[in-house]
């Protein structure tokens, strides 16, 4: 009788943490029921065309979130936009590669303090296999940290990191150092934190911030049609955070001109990606679908501070 008494209370202990057991919807001052959705642009900074469009499907589309690559040659231009427009939400798209063919950068750092990052020529690989199996830890590090601080100094205040061509997650060590630099600077890391859990049981990871799930185009779906793709994603959302990635720039000759013999990613596929997040028929599907909008910098104030 008496075990049958301590059983009972400890699956009502049990049921009692379950139920009050919070989804980070509700962390966040939603229903458990809420679709919590970031629309994120990527590749902020990479040229003068991703800048005015990203800008643009902020302003005028649906667009909650972008990320500022800082090593690339038009950041100055979004750290201009940013003194007007202290209110935009914008992270940190943490850059280890230089891929188009003819239009390259390098660190922020001084290149004879992060050699291994670098090729040759003393700018970033296209190749993020390159940078995985070239990187010394401290260097990749210093340049992850000396690029944020370069945001930080040209009144940029990031609301979340993230990897520019995912490189940054390639290695255990490489995600180390992320999660310490989240921690330190508070700000979430815009991944599927389950994932990288997965693909590195062996770190150990602090309580943070994750997203349910983290969606982003690829170029099967490109041949179809990007607006399927994201369509089809829309209304597939149930309740939870999640976020869609996507590049939004003008296909113009600036575009064209760096994006060459880059069919994937390149000035067609991030027209389509500017034109679907700036339409009606994408504020529509938000609205039946009832889809509520959200930016990382909520995520950060209400989780992170």
């Amino acid at each position: 009788m008496k075990n049958t008494f301590l059983i009972s209370l400890l699956l009502a202990s049990i049921h009692l943490q379950y139920t009050h057991a919070q989804t980070i919807q509700e962390q966040l001052g939603y229903s458990p029921n809420t679709k919590l959705l970031i629309i994120h642009a990527d590749d902020l900074g990479v040229s003068h065309s991703e800048n005015m469009a990203s800008f643009q499907a902020i302003e005028n589309g649906v667009v909650t979130s972008a990320s500022i690559l800082v090593p690339t040659p038009w950041f100055s231009e979004v750290a201009e936009y940013v003194k007007s427009h202290p209110e935009a939400d914008f992270g940190i798209h943490l850059c280890l590669n230089s891929e188009w063919k003819h239009y390259k950068w390098g660190a922020v750092s001084d290149p004879s303090q992060v050699a291994s990052l670098l090729e040759k020529n003393g700018l970033f690989s296209d190749n993020g296999q390159w940078v995985a199996e070239h990187a010394d830890i401290n260097e990749m590090e210093l340049e992850m940290r000396a690029q944020i601080d370069r945001a930080i100094a040209s009144g940029i205040t990031p609301t979340h990191i993230d990897a520019h061509m995912m490189t940054a997650y390639r290695r255990a060590d490489f995600v180390q150092v992320l999660l310490k630099i989240s921690q330190e600077y508070k700000l979430p890391i815009g991944v599927d934190v389950k994932e990288l859990k997965a693909r590195y049981p062996e770190l150990d990871f602090p309580e943070m911030i994750s997203l349910d799930n983290l969606y982003g185009a690829g170029p099967e779906d490109f041949e179809k049609a990007l607006a399927e793709y994201y369509t089809s994603v829309l209304r597939g959302l149930t309740p939870g955070l999640h976020e869609i990635l996507v590049h939004t720039a003008y296909d113009d000759a600036e575009m064209q001109a760096i994006t060459v013999e880059h069919v994937n990613w390149g000035s067609d596929w991030r027209q389509q990606d500017f034109d679907f997040f700036t339409s009606e028929a994408c504020r529509k599907i938000l609205a039946e679908e009832k889809i509520q909008l959200i930016t990382w910098k909520e995520v950060r104030d209400k989780l992170m501070k």
